[in-house]
């Protein structure tokens, strides 16, 4: 039978694991005579005792594994490291929060089985998120799309059933300045999507502050498109311009007119006009500088203190090797 993975990154969830998993086996149980599954949670540097909590369902049911990541490196890390130790010929992307409804998964798993690849979730309403953050959702979706040189599929996430053809594809882009949502469109294959009501979350305290969004938005906008960089060039030459054609004026109208020149509150809106151009362009260059410097650095995205499934439990793992490559046996060649 084909294999299917349940991919799970957890952050500070301890309270959302039980009922995750309750749930979500209560769905698949009615699949369990057409697949085989696998719970694969990664732990992302949790301060709680959710690694605990998984530890437990693991000693009730073998299908459960865990990853548990050396640190805490972000939820775009953790699902890349799901995704090379996933063994499912299709793995599901979901939150432990149960934002995620658990009784979409048949529904995926039909659009997968009529030949698609990637068959995502689309959000048709957001229960229990605040206005502002439901605008500034929508705001950036828009903005995206407007920049983006890839397809920009509004309200849709990570919440997806991936065939392994594209998680393949998918784990031999080695980015450490990873924004998941753009290579899902970037690698192509066939999409479908599935709409679905997201839910308020299970239990705690999303994780996620006004600064991760506006820092998500930049990261989207900087990884997706160089258009900004376009745009500060056609911005430059459109300033040029402007700035020629003044000073032709101004001495034009000195010259052969006779008029007086109000050189202070000119120059001084001037300069300010310019500086504040100058810095908002070397920002947006920097962004791109900045990307550039962490990838040139070629470090290993991430490293794991202990996998479910290795008999030693405190061997570190580079994640630039294959999965049962171990750092140690790395340096020994």
């Amino acid at each position: 039978m084909k294999m299917i993975s349940i991919l799970t990154p957890m952050y500070n969830d301890q309270e959302n694991i039980l009922p995750f998993y309750s749930q979500v086996n209560s769905v698949i149980s009615t699949l369990t005579n057409q697949y085989t599954f696998e719970f694969l949670f990664i732990n992302d540097g949790s301060l709680d005792h959710s690694l605990e909590e998984v530890i437990k369902l693991q000693q009730k049911d073998s299908r459960v594994k865990f990853i548990d990541l050396s640190r805490n490196y972000g939820k775009e890390i953790a699902m890349l490291a799901g995704m090379d130790y996933a063994k499912g010929d299709a793995v599901i992307i979901m939150d432990s929060d149960l934002q995620h409804p658990p009784d979409v998964i048949p529904k995926l798993i039909q659009e997968w089985e009529n030949g698609y690849h990637d068959v995502y979730g689309k959000r048709v309403s957001r229960h229990g998120e605040t206005f502002l953050k439901k605008k500034f959702s929508n705001l950036y979706y828009r903005i995206l799309s407007m920049l983006s040189e890839e397809p920009v599929l509004p309200n849709v996430g990570d919440f997806r059933l991936l065939d392994r053809l594209c998680i393949d594809s998918i784990t031999q882009i080695r980015e450490s300045q990873r924004y998941t949502k753009g290579l899902y469109m970037w690698i192509g294959f066939d999409k479908k999507e599935v709409e679905f009501e997201a839910n308020e979350r299970f239990a705690g305290e999303t994780k996620w502050k006004m600064s991760n969004l506006i820092q998500l938005a930049v990261d989207g906008i900087i990884s997706n498109s160089n258009i900004p960089l376009r745009f500060s060039f056609y911005m430059g030459i459109l300033l040029s311009i402007a700035g020629f054609s003044y000073m032709i004026y101004t001495f034009i109208s000195a010259l052969f007119f006779g008029n007086e020149v109000k050189g202070y509150p000119t120059l001084a809106i001037l300069i300010l006009l310019s500086s504040g151009f100058q810095f908002l362009f070397l920002s947006i260059i920097g962004e791109y500088v900045g990307k550039i410097f962490k990838e040139v650095k070629n470090r290993p995205v991430y490293f794991i203190k202990r996998y479910s499934e290795e008999s030693k439990d405190n061997k570190s793992y580079n994640s630039n090797l294959k999965h049962n490559d171990s750092l140690e046996n790395h340096v020994e060649k």
